[in-house]
């Protein structure tokens, strides 16, 4: 790991007040020492001791040392390297002085915060295979801190507890159902004593669910599942949620418990202290397809917020926000709690914008709605209900009742998805991160579920782009930060952005807003305005989101690099439009007057040329082929086989030349080590052979195409 040492002493001598934490209650159970639930509470100014912050995740630094008018002296303090190359999601966390992120492979790295000296390090040796399971990325979103101790969630599901001072292994306990379908990338939440985790897979054979751990053990202490079971079995098991599984399962028909039901908490958990409520929002129901398992109604809980008891885990209330979800419109997006002016009187709400477009606003103690306006281009309803809020299902966007394929907008990675947004309670806006990308929906015919794999029952080989559209779907495909006015439902500002998959968002008291993107640059922006105030180039794109601290008297600001996600992954043509999607994974901290330089950015690849072997293969392979890699590669290789900058471009395979090699790939497994896992329980070695031969043609096409323009 390279290190930069701090360097120039800022020149601003501004105090930065320390923040007094006063009448702290008892020290709940578990904790030991350090941290307790009274501090979390308080959200000191100058540390940031939980995922967004401050309970209600506003991520709203108080700090103003750093200010909409001295911004532009904001140099580079430090800089760490990290030793994991896949997208970096997670939000530091400090405290008396250290900073504690995870890096991809749930990582944990501990640094001095004002020097950048590292004080340990923690890898869980997370098995790489494990990425055959992971929809998006080896990517970890953050830690909790608690007690004396650090905690993680690990990609292969484990819960692991590690000393705040050495990083040594407190415990490591195996907490998701199976170690098959599911995963952990979100971030632990503390409440009322207790280490809140979900976990990922709604793309998989996976159940969703919220549950809460003893923060010395890692013993479950209680469970909320988000899908009901199969009937035929009662809801007894679920205790005092049984009432609340019975009312679900009115909403599902088929046999949607053979697979799991999706449903998965993966990232969302907010805690309101005022109604002692944890709000949680839930995935797409699985799998994509309604009508590849039978499934009608709205599926609940998927699509939702749903409001449990913080120490009972029992159900409150919910709101489905994508009834009938078949397009991947997850509510996991973060959940805002903030007081604000609602038809003119003041109300105490939870503030969402999920994948499907709409900034809701609900009363947190009830779950009322209160208003839902889209803030982006939607087509898949034509309106919510002005009373209830449920939303009026689009009929052609019903593929799988139409037969047609439709395209969705937004698409499945969602006008916003995991990155994280912010909300000044000084300018009573929203700042999301906004993605204009539509997606192609195609039910697939005769589908079954598979043992490996994505189980959403499409056809993506339907809907891959051609090379004849590519330049219009990239013009189309963009980004945005965007700044919303909650109280007046509309658009305060905006500022554009070339693509989508840009990073999360900070607000500061010093009327601040600040972002990394897809470009490469980390910008601040007024947040009044949205004004443009100052930059510095990362060297690669950022999809983490930024946050502050102080010490000393001095603010810094830190922000995690490291381009990856979905986005790269499965995007093909479209994850380049950014041009900065080589990942450099490190974390940046900056403070007023440094004078810190990155080493020189490596220089850009030259682009491979394609040289495949000449196409010998039957149309009826490449149709075959194209199906076959439609279900089981493009996640991780890229539409159209036109990989990101994370992993190998198929095109360029040295495996394409020989019908042995790609078998023993994909079929032996030989490259396992390294995530390529065998897909023997799904495949068969001509199903390999028709793969490779529509990779070959992909490859030629590709290759005719540059000539031509080269020609």
């Amino acid at each position: 790991m390279k290190q930069l040492s701090a360097v120039a002493i800022s020149t601003v001598a501004l105090a930065i007040a320390a923040c007094q934490i006063g009448g702290a209650d008892p020290v709940k159970a578990g904790a030991t020492a350090g941290v307790t639930d009274a501090m979390i509470a308080a959200a000191p100014d100058a540390e940031w001791l939980s995922y967004g912050r401050d309970y209600g995740e506003q991520r709203f630094s108080p700090l103003t040392q750093v200010n909409d008018q001295n911004v532009g002296q904001l140099g580079l303090a430090w800089y760490a390297d990290l030793d994991t190359a896949r997208g970096q999601e997670a939000t530091p966390l400090v405290h008396d002085g250290v900073i504690y992120v995870s890096t991809a492979w749930s990582m944990v790295k501990a640094y001095d915060a004002r020097t950048g000296q590292p004080k340990w390090a923690y890898d869980p040796k997370v098995p790489r295979e494990t990425l055959v399971r992971a929809c998006c990325d080896a990517v970890n979103r953050g830690v909790a801190i608690y007690g004396d101790k650090i905690y993680v969630g690990t990609l292969d599901g484990r819960l692991v507890a590690l000393d705040a001072k050495t990083g040594k292994e407190v415990f490591s306990k195996v907490v998701v159902p199976d170690q098959q379908n599911y995963t952990i990338t979100g971030a632990p939440r503390v409440v009322k004593g207790r280490i809140l985790i979900g976990a990922g897979g709604g793309e998989y054979r996976a159940r969703g669910y919220l549950a809460a751990y003893d923060p010395n053990t890692g013993a479950e202490v209680w469970r909320f599942n988000t899908v009901p079971g199969n009937p035929a079995d009662g809801f007894a098991k679920e205790g005092r949620n049984a009432r609340a599984m019975e009312a679900a399962a009115k909403s599902w028909a088929g046999d949607w418990w053979t697979i799991g039901g999706g449903g998965t908490v993966w990232d969302s958990i907010t805690y309101d202290p005022a109604t002692n409520l944890v709000l949680f929002g839930t995935g797409n129901a699985e799998p994509w397809n309604p009508a590849a398992m039978g499934r009608e109604g709205d599926a609940l809980y998927t699509s939702s917020i749903v409001a449990v008891n913080a120490e009972t885990g029992e159900y409150a209330w919910h709101f489905q926000e994508t009834p009938e979800d078949r397009w991947d419109f997850d509510s996991d997006a973060q959940i805002t709690i903030a007081d604000v002016m609602v038809n003119g009187q003041k109300r105490h709400v939870a503030i969402h914008a999920p994948k499907n477009g709409h900034v809701y606003v609900l009363d947190v103690k009830t779950g009322q709605f209160l208003s839902g306006t889209p803030w982006v281009p939607v087509n898949w309803t034509t309106g919510l209900d002005p009373k209830t809020g449920k939303a009026t299902i689009n009929p052609e966007a019903r593929y799988d009742k139409t037969g047609k394929p439709w395209v969705g907008l937004p698409g499945a990675i969602g006008a916003h998805s995991w990155h994280a947004q912010s909300f000044s309670p000084k300018t009573g806006l929203l700042y999301i991160p906004t993605n204009v990308a539509a997606q192609g929906y195609v039910a697939a015919k005769d589908w079954k579920p598979s043992a490996i794999g994505y189980q959403f029952a499409i056809d993506p080989s339907q809907t891959s782009l051609p090379a004849e559209g590519r330049a219009a779907a990239k013009a189309a495909t963009v980004g945005a930060l965007v700044a919303w006015d909650v109280a007046a439902k509309k658009e305060a500002w905006r500022v554009p952005m070339p693509t989508p998959w840009n990073g999360g968002v900070l607000s500061t008291a010093g009327n601040l807003v600040f972002q990394g993107n897809a470009t490469g640059q980390f910008v601040a922006y007024s947040a009044d305005k949205g004004q443009k105030l100052w930059s510095y180039g990362t060297q690669s794109g950022v999809i983490a989101a930024p946050m502050t601290y102080a010490i000393g008297g001095e603010q810094y600001v830190a922000i995690l690099v490291g381009w990856g996600g979905v986005w790269d992954l499965s995007a093909g043509i479209l994850a380049h439009t950014g041009g900065a999607y080589k990942n450099i994974s490190r974390l940046m901290v900056f403070k007023l007057g440094a004078k810190g330089t990155l080493p020189a950015a490596p220089k850009p690849d030259n682009q491979a040329v394609l040289d495949p072997p000449p196409f010998t293969g039957k149309p009826e392979q490449v149709a075959r082929g194209s199906q076959l890699y439609g279900r089981y590669c493009t996640v991780c290789h890229g539409d159209a086989a036109i990989a990101g900058g994370l992993v190998p471009d198929l095109r360029h395979s040295g495996a394409l030349g020989s019908d042995e090699a790609i078998k023993s790939i994909v079929i032996d497994g030989v490259l396992h080590e390294n995530g390529m896992v065998s897909f023997k329980s799904a495949l068969k070695p001509e199903d390999a052979e028709d793969l490779r031969q529509f990779l070959i043609k992909r490859a030629n096409d590709d290759k005719a195409l540059e000539e031509k323009k080269g020609g």
